[in-house]
């Protein structure tokens, strides 16, 4: 960048831009999403860029987004896809009067991206740090940075995982991450052991905790899990997520059963019992 110590603010977000990065500072007002509170800043290399781009946003507005290259942040490989655009940690929406000078820090971006845009070897955005810990609902889960421990709640908590009683994983163990949103039917956080061979439902998983109504949520879930894949990364090749076992006719009838209960209450909605149902019978 040719204008070091420049700083362009947004909506919730400001950008400072540096000679080799792009220092995000995240605001803390009560209209800022949880997730940017939680992670106060994220500082991107300029080698883990592969884009920018510049597009009209709602009721007035520019949207500046920075585009990662794969591989390159262990959040949004955490992620997955799953965050919502207005989570996005990447997006920084201004006033439309600022579009002029937004466009002149994209092109000074896109002037200065590295040549290999392809994905990353390893990640180049640091990861949250620990000690995080966060409430599931089935179990408290906490990561010091060295281990990952589970310790159940007996109002929410499977008789499996009684049964095996509470959870600490060392990094050696564990091969990746799991996470999926607690915004959707059956979210969860699951750590990938190297000896395989786990439960299909995260609920009877000792190394899975599950989520619900305010249990786990994603500012917390999130970089929780970001930061035990960036350790877990450091000690070897994480693996991809298994597919899981084809399930049993009567569990899925139960499955099933039990969305049509939340969906009834409300907290489904059509389009989600529609989609998850169709899920569910595709694996018979």
């Amino acid at each position: 960048m040719s204008r070091m110590g420049d700083v362009l603010a947004g909506f919730h977000a400001a950008w400072e831009f540096e000679s080799d990065s792009v220092l995000i500072r995240y605001e803390r007002g009560i209209r800022t999403p949880k997730l940017f509170q939680a992670l106060k800043e994220r500082r991107v290399p300029l080698a883990a860029l592969r884009g920018v781009s510049l597009t009209p946003g709602r009721r007035g507005t520019v949207v500046l987004r920075a585009e990662l290259r794969p591989g390159a942040d262990p959040l949004l490989e955490a992620a997955a896809g799953q965050l919502k655009e207005t989570s996005d940690p990447y997006r920084l929406v201004l006033p439309a009067e600022r579009e002029v000078l937004a466009e002149y820090y994209a092109d000074e971006l896109r002037a200065a991206l590295p040549g290999d845009t392809g994905a990353a070897d390893r990640f180049l955005v640091p990861a949250p740090e620990p000690s995080l810990q966060f409430k599931a609902y089935d179990g408290k889960a906490s990561f010091d940075g060295s281990a990952v421990g589970f310790r159940w709640f007996w109002t929410g908590a499977s008789s499996a995982k009684w049964k095996a009683g509470d959870q600490s994983f060392g990094l050696s163990e564990l091969s990746g991450v799991e996470w999926r949103s607690p915004e959707v039917f059956e979210g969860h956080l699951r750590l990938l052991t190297r000896e395989g061979g786990q439960p299909a439902q995260a609920d009877q998983d000792p190394a899975a905790v599950v989520f619900g109504l305010g249990y786990g949520p994603v500012h917390e879930s999130l970089p929780f899990a970001a930061a035990v894949l960036a350790a877990v990364r450091d000690k070897g090749p994480v693996a991809a997520v298994p597919a899981g076992p084809r399930r049993d006719p009567a569990d899925i009838a139960e499955r099933i059963r039990h969305l049509g209960e939340l969906h009834r209450a409300g907290l489904v909605t059509d389009e989600e019992f529609s989609a998850k149902k169709a899920e569910l019978l595709a694996e018979l």
